[in-house]
């Protein structure tokens, strides 16, 4: 069925007649400067990434999914996992209705019409696909607002404001505040040293991004996410003048050419997209001794013969999922202890950890995020 007909049909319609009459709404700027309103707090929520149950359990710890009437199919897929923790805790996710993506054209309007949501919240990255098929435009029309976040694109620069927003929408913004006052503590805790130091000597670090996911060498990070991590956290991205975006390719030759001092393999269990693939499956309760053998055996492609990392073991894996959630600052917690060790001596990022799930999150703390050869 045509989606726009299916928009503008009687069936559509209907649902929007029959919704609740809406009270009083207000204006929330979203993350791209859009001026949104929005009944708050809202109800019935719409997630258009399955991943972004990281923020809702921060916001909702009770239960994360007590708003949530749809959202996208790929939390079960790209993190099973975590998703096993939560669906362990809350068996009705399991329930929620899903739907495909923006990027793929498989998002479906007339579903997302059934579910009468009071807003839809997608991240940065959906904006130009949304942009090209209309859809801000066509779910306006049937009273659903979208509103943009993100802690992908740039993910310090828009992570607090980006909580902020979330909380203006579940009338939590006490909590986004709390949490974000936690963020820039424990960033603080790298940031300040880093700023510290008067001659610091940053390491060559080459970040591969899901390292084994294709048998394609090599993906990585230009300045932002997990390049900008590795700048925020001491060391100097390798990638940086060859990946103008966020995401690109570093040729095998050019690893070696560079000669880089780290190699940070970002992973995690992808057996649902590539079974019996080489990735690292660093995540939430992993076996660190398969990781381990696993981020070993990369390093024997040829991109890495002779490199000064491979020499060194100074090879590490971090769990990938910290490339598009609030929980970045662990990351980088834990980047600069490998980069820095003896200026990070004290920092403990499982102990950062830890506090995180503690206080903010509804699921018990697994170790298994991160793993070395060393």
């Amino acid at each position: 069925m045509n989606p726009v007909r299916s928009l503008l049909g009687a069936a559509a319609l209907g649902v929007l007649a029959a919704s609740p009459a809406l009270a009083d709404k207000v204006t929330i700027t979203d993350i791209t400067g859009r001026e949104v309103a929005v009944e708050t707090p809202v109800q019935r929520v719409i997630l258009g990434e399955g991943r972004q149950a990281f923020f809702t359990a921060v916001l909702d710890t009770e239960n994360p999914f007590a708003r949530v009437v749809g959202w996208r199919d790929d939390f079960k897929q790209a993190d099973p996992d975590s998703y096993a923790a939560y669906a362990e805790k809350f068996p009705q996710m399991n329930a929620l209705p899903t739907f495909g993506g923006f990027k793929e054209g498989t998002f479906d309007i007339e579903q997302a019409v059934s579910l009468k949501p009071d807003v839809m919240i997608l991240n940065l990255e959906a904006k130009a696909a949304t942009d090209e098929a209309g859809y801000e435009e066509k779910l306006a029309k049937v009273g659903i607002p979208i509103v943009y976040v993100d802690f992908r694109e740039n993910p310090f620069e828009h992570n607090a404001r980006s909580m902020e927003i979330i909380g203006q929408l579940y009338g939590e913004e006490a909590r986004a505040a709390e949490f974000n006052a936690f963020f820039q503590q424990e960033m603080a805790k790298v940031t300040r040293v880093i700023a510290a130091q008067t001659d610091l000597k940053r390491p060559l670090v080459f970040v591969e991004r899901a390292g084994g996911y294709t048998e394609d060498c090599c993906m990585s990070f230009g300045a932002a996410n997990f390049g900008q991590m590795v700048e925020v956290a001491g060391g100097a991205n390798m990638a940086t003048p060859f990946i103008p975006g966020t995401f690109g390719t570093v040729n095998g030759e050019q690893i070696i050419a560079s000669n880089p001092d780290t190699i940070i393999v970002t992973g995690g269990n992808w057996e649902a997209y590539v079974p019996g693939g080489t990735w690292v499956g660093v995540a939430p309760g992993a076996d660190m001794a398969a990781a381990r053998e696993k981020l070993g055996g990369l390093m024997k492609r040829p991109a890495f013969t002779g490199v000064k990392a491979v020499e060194t073991g100074n090879v590490h894996a971090i769990w990938h999922q910290f490339y598009n959630n609030p929980y970045s600052f662990v990351a980088v917690q834990q980047i600069a202890k490998w980069l820095h060790p003896d200026l990070f001596a004290d920092l403990d990022p499982e102990a950062t950890l830890k506090e995180l799930h503690a206080r903010f999150l509804p699921v018990e703390y697994r170790p298994g995020y991160w793993v070395s050869l060393n």
